[in-house]
């Protein structure tokens, strides 16, 4: 017996729902990605960052396609992402656009460094890892860029930014308690 088509829209948007649930369950470190080069510059709060090998260094990145910023990251291809301590949470929710603040405001604040590749590093992220766009695919309404990791910065303080259940949390680092 084949699905009548007229519930497949319904049957679709609560698969869609049930994962965003899911995903909601999923803990993960919160992420500023920035840009800057021929195309602009801009930064975005992500949590879907991952590692894929040390060799040579290169992370993942899923950037939403129809985002306006897809396109700046796409063509300038050089990148930042700078995993955020608890205590610049301000800055993941300027960058998710929680706060109105424009992109040039956001870089405007005294919290940025000039990369070695000319993407912005924020100054106080427990690390940064600059890199380059080296392969991109296209799965669904996003784009999963592969960078290769050219310059590394990481300290050795500060707790951990995290979003679960759809809000943002201070993981203190082991054996450190947090003020």
């Amino acid at each position: 017996m084949s699905a009548n088509p007229v519930h497949a829209p319904v049957e679709l948007d609560h698969a869609r729902q049930q994962f965003r649930q899911a995903m909601a369950h999923l803990g993960a470190a919160v992420n500023v990605i920035t840009t800057a080069g021929p195309h602009g510059r801009c930064g975005i709060t992500a949590s879907a960052v991952c590692s894929v090998t040390d060799a040579p260094p290169t992370l993942l990145v899923c950037l939403n396609r129809s985002s306006a910023m897809h396109a700046v990251f796409d063509g300038n291809r050089k990148v930042c992402i700078n995993v955020l301590p608890a205590s610049l949470e301000g800055i993941a929710r300027h960058f998710a656009g929680l706060t109105g603040l424009s992109m040039e405001e956001r870089f405007q604040l005294p919290v940025w460094d000039d990369g070695e590749n000319g993407a912005p590093v924020l100054r106080g992220a427990l690390a940064s890892l600059q890199g380059t766009i080296v392969e991109a695919k296209e799965v669904g309404s996003h784009a999963v860029m592969f960078v290769e990791t050219t310059e590394i910065r990481v300290r050795n303080d500060g707790d951990s930014l995290v979003y679960f259940d759809r809000n943002f949390h201070r993981v203190p680092r082991s054996g450190h308690r947090s003020n």
